[in-house]
């Protein structure tokens, strides 16, 4: 009878490294990593967004390259005292790291000033907006997971006409986010 448990706990313990190695294939699926040259976007190029802002977005690294667990994005702002309305992602965090200019943000009811080299961490759930203070900037944006902003993105900058506010809500909606308020004033 002890000969039999201890088989069998012997069986049931061989299982516990194939079970870390599949995980690992899942959160590691990649064998080689990739290089994104300053100035470029790994994917779609120069995205022009329109409607919330005319900024320019690079996909740095994408949704598809990480299986959806992380998304990183650079975005050149051009658009002084225009931002995103206040919004909410239900299921993703946002972190923005400021590397030009300065931005207002919104946090739930709280409203914070970014300069060069700020961060911000924006949790799901939780209604946020930001607005370029400067009169250019660039922000790193990261998203995690990753979740259907990049597609936002590809969709903004598609559009052959400045959206309605409506159009904007509506593809905020499609993507998984959804608007809950008014862009962001500057004080």
């Amino acid at each position: 009878m002890k000969r039999t448990r201890f088989m069998a706990a012997l069986l049931s313990m061989s299982t516990v490294p194939t079970l870390a190695v599949t995980h690992l294939k899942k959160t590691f699926q990649r064998s080689k990593g990739f290089k994104i040259n300053a100035g470029e976007g790994r994917k779609h190029g120069h995205l022009r967004l329109k409607g919330v802002n005319s900024n320019v977005l690079d996909v740095k690294i994408s949704g598809s390259d990480t299986d959806g667990d992380l998304a990183i994005f650079e975005q050149t702002s051009l658009s002084p005292g225009r931002g995103t309305p206040l919004h909410v992602h239900p299921a993703q965090d946002e972190i923005f790291y400021v590397l030009e200019g300065a931005y207002s943000f919104q946090v739930g009811d709280e409203k914070y000033r970014l300069n060069v080299g700020d961060s911000i961490f924006l949790p799901r759930k939780v209604p946020h907006a930001w607005t370029q203070v400067a009169q250019t900037g660039k922000m790193l944006v990261i998203l995690q997971p990753a979740g259907k902003l990049e597609d936002f993105f590809v969709t903004m900058a598609a559009m052959d006409h400045d959206p309605t506010p409506a159009e904007v809500a509506k593809t905020f909606s499609d993507n998984e986010m959804q608007v809950v308020g008014p862009p962001l004033k500057i004080d």
